[in-house]
């Protein structure tokens, strides 16, 4: 029988196949960490303990409910109070008087002699109620038991019994017994439970009024959202807006607090309500505090808006039901009713709603127009739903330049006279002739209006989107001039400046978008020359005075405090344009959004209203010109145009050859290449062929005399 032998040792010579023996390191055992204090493991338990969510659940709901029972005891015994004695009627009295209502004070105090007359007969009626009660019950008694007996006599005589005369007395004995032992039986238990109804009773009362702190309500409580807005909530609010003197004028007040409010008004998809503050509290102690007031009537500060009416020492605040303003607003009317028309001189564009809901129409009538706001809150997109409507006129002309060139206005092209499209220097300077253009067509009116005062002018409408890029712009020309600035030298500024002065009388107008809005990037002269000026979110108060001006920040106006990203095509109006409410400067204003594709089928419909626009992408100057060359470009894709619309189309695309041709001059030339206007329908007419073969014939003919 052979042995197993177990080697309980690793044999230590080395391997024959010539691989590395395996070595093993033995570590000793590391020392044992050292045992955590019980004072620091009992720390940590009590902390986990007192922290935990249950454990906070837990002390809220026992603070709540003992809060609802104390504080409900305290509202039943103030109502006792108040129903016992006259101090309601006081508390009304002071509260009439610290508004400086004295006819109020009058009738709450005839009231409160009323009230003290009418206790006074009561506790005189007292003195003398103890001898009266005493004979009416002995009174009441004798008749009941003379009844009974009278009863009992009856059943004797019936029953021929005797005994029957008091058998009725004896029953009513009975019954009284009866319910002695009954009150005997339950007065025990309705002592011991009494107590116990009266403290449910109190909480019922805490409970419904919510008397208890903020942090002790339930979570859905303590957030607020979408809190209807009443009269104890706002006197709250403004009690808790950290204004010392109105504090202490609403502490005075007491519950009468809400005398300073006049009625909630539904206002849209919010609220509004007029705000008469006490002495010594001025308006705009509550118009800074804005967040601080939105946030105690459990709103967001963009959901608040405090505005000052003519009433003195009045404030309007409108506040918004909770997440009403995220909500997009409908389509614009331009995109629904494919009906629509306009009217410049008597209609109103449909520009969005305001905060209550209401439609919001703006009147473009001689109202030079500037909008602003930071980049990517739907500037572009204000701007453009307004010359849409514009557009439905087929009176207005349009000269645009669009110093983004991102495609936003391509719409009008065939629709615009003119149209520049580019950010680059080269399209500043002929935005820049655009302009001057544009004060050369006034300068032509105003001297046919001096003429003849009657004469009437279709309105003129030059657009400038991104205007920054065009004041910021380096370029000078060749005498030195800059194209870009804010001196009396800069041409582009000149010529706005120029506009604004005199142009509205004569229906030129000026409508410009910019964006970020400095000194630099948008003077001082030209943001005061627009009489309707719009903004969409800013970046602070100082930018607001630049796009708005003073005086409507001051009047509430505030486009820096609206939610960058979030509240794009917001905007803050202040224009007479516009229907304001009384006393406000300024108005806030939802807009429309008008796509790309939706704006094209509007152009589309204004196109069918006119008898076509050649539109200009460049305006050349100061080269020497080849007028039957402009003739055919100005007649574009034409077959027949107006010899009178060819005469305006040459002063635009060159003013400094054309301006101020008349018919004769233009007759006079084609008269020379041999074209010949026709009459067609009253109005003379050329044909763009007979233009475009005369120009071939001249080259042709040209190209013969070089070759001999």
């Amino acid at each position: 029988m052979s042995e197993n032998v177990v080697h309980l040792h690793k044999p230590t010579d080395p391997p024959t196949d010539g691989t590395a023996p395996t070595v093993l390191t033995v570590v000793p055992d590391a020392p044992p960490a050292p045992p955590v204090p019980l004072w620091v493991r009992s720390g940590r338990a009590v902390k986990s303990a007192v922290t935990h969510e249950t454990t906070k659940t837990t002390v809220r709901a026992v603070a709540r409910h003992s809060l609802y029972t104390l504080n409900g005891g305290r509202i039943v015994a103030r109502r006792t109070w108040d129903g016992r004695t006259g101090s309601r009627y006081e508390r009304m009295i002071r509260a009439a008087e610290a508004a400086g209502n004295l006819e109020a004070a009058e009738e709450w105090e005839e009231r409160l002699q009323r009230f003290r007359a009418a206790r006074h007969h009561r506790r005189m009626d007292l003195l003398h109620s103890p001898v009266e009660a005493a004979k009416g019950v002995a009174v009441g008694a004798g008749m009941s038991i003379g009844v009974l007996v009278a009863l009992g006599v009856v059943m004797a005589i019936n029953n021929g019994h005797v005994g029957d005369v008091i058998t009725p007395l004896a029953a009513t004995i009975d019954f009284i017994a009866l319910l002695i032992r009954i009150v005997q039986v339950v007065w025990g238990p309705l002592i011991t439970i009494g107590p116990f109804l009266a403290l449910l009773a109190l909480w019922a009362v805490g409970s419904k009024q919510q008397a208890a702190p903020a942090w002790a309500l339930p979570a859905n409580v303590r957030s607020g959202e979408g809190e209807p807005i009443t009269p104890s909530i706002v006197v709250k609010a403004l009690r808790d807006l950290g204004v010392p003197a109105l504090r202490n004028a609403i502490k005075e007040m007491g519950d009468a607090g809400a005398s300073m409010l006049g009625p909630i008004r539904i206002a849209g998809c919010g609220v509004e309500v007029d705000v008469t503050l006490p002495s010594g509290v001025a308006t705009n102690e509550v118009q800074n505090k804005r967040r601080k007031l939105a946030e105690n009537l459990t709103r967001h500060e963009h959901e608040v808006f405090v505005t000052i009416p003519q009433a003195a020492r009045t404030v309007r605040l409108w506040v918004a039901d909770s997440g009403a303003l995220d909500e997009p607003i409908g389509p614009s009317p331009l995109v629904t009713d494919e009906t629509i028309t306009a009217d410049y001189a008597k209609g109103r564009a449909p520009w969005g709603q305001d905060l209550r809901g209401d439609a919001a129409a703006l009147s473009l009538y001689q109202r030079h127009l500037l909008i602003t706001g930071l980049s990517n809150q739907g500037k572009t997109a204000a701007l453009r739903s307004l010359a849409l409507w514009a557009s439905l006129d087929r009176r207005v002309e349009f000269r645009i330049a669009d110093l983004k060139g991102a495609g936003d206005w391509a719409m009008f092209d065939g629709l615009a006279t003119v149209l520049i499209q580019g950010p680059t220097d080269e399209h500043v300077i002929e935005a820049t002739e655009m302009v001057e253009g544009l004060v050369e067509e006034m300068n032509r009116r105003i001297a046919a209006r001096q003429a003849d005062p009657t004469v009437v002018f279709d309105p003129l409408i030059g657009i400038v989107d991104e205007a920054q890029v065009a004041f910021m712009c380096p370029a000078v020309d060749d005498e030195k001039r800059p194209y870009g600035g804010s001196k009396a030298t800069s041409r582009y500024f000149m010529g706005v400046r120029k506009v604004h002065n005199q142009g509205r009388v004569v229906d030129v107008l000026m409508y410009e978008g910019t964006q970020d809005p400095t000194d630099q990037n948008l003077p001082k002269l030209v943001r005061e020359g627009a009489h309707t000026r719009a903004s969409l979110a800013l970046g602070t108060e100082a930018q607001a005075v630049m796009a708005l001006g003073e005086k409507a920040v001051n009047g509430g106006a505030a486009p820096h405090l609206l939610r960058q990203g979030l509240d794009k095509g917001t905007l803050v109006v202040a224009s007479d344009g516009i229907e304001i409410p009384k006393g406000q400067s300024s108005i806030t204003v939802r807009t429309h959004f008008i796509g790309d594709d939706d704006a094209k089928a509007i152009t589309d419909r204004a196109k069918t209203l006119r008898a076509g626009v050649t539109t200009l992408h460049s305006i050349e100057r100061g080269k020497k010109r080849d007028p039957l060359a402009d003739i055919l470009t100005v007649c574009g894709d034409d077959k027949r145009v107006l010899t009178q619309d060819v005469i305006k189309r040459l002063a635009v695309l060159a003013p400094d050859a054309y301006d101020g041709w008349s018919f004769g001059d233009l007759t006079r030339l084609l008269e020379g290449d041999g074209v010949e206007a026709y009459k067609s329908h009253g109005r003379m007419m050329i044909r763009r062929d007979d233009v475009g073969r005369a120009l071939d014939n001249r080259d042709a003919d040209g190209s013969a005399s070089a070759s001999q």
